[in-house]
């Protein structure tokens, strides 16, 4: 190995741990929760794939976010952001709502 092939490795070396840590990582959805309403209502996210759910709470109160599909369970504080890992998930819809407000804060995760 001759000195100018060394710099040229480690490159390649890097860059191959970079693309493969690249690939490996989980889906992203972000919820807002604001009025007490989950938005977007509807999200799509990848099958097959883990997914890290961010929520937003902006509204001044908590809500909970709840999936009986998802199996999840979580409340959120007032002006704050939790994260929840669901999945890898099959295609289908996974309905959720938020328990302190039912009849308003409802919405879907669909995997496709």
């Amino acid at each position: 190995m001759t000195s100018k092939t060394l710099p040229i490795l480690i490159v390649v070396g890097v860059l191959g741990l970079t693309a493969g840590a690249a690939v490996g990582q989980d889906a992203e959805a972000r919820l807002v929760i604001r009025d007490h309403r989950f938005e977007p209502a509807e999200i799509t996210v990848p099958a097959g794939k883990k997914v890290k759910l961010v929520i937003d709470n902006q509204d001044a109160t908590a809500e909970e976010f709840e999936s009986y599909e998802l199996n999840r369970e979580k409340v959120v504080p007032p002006k704050a952001q939790i994260t929840i890992f669901v999945g890898p998930l099959q295609p289908g819809r996974y309905p959720f709502f938020g328990d302190f407000h039912k009849d308003t804060a409802q919405g879907v995760l669909i995997a496709k």
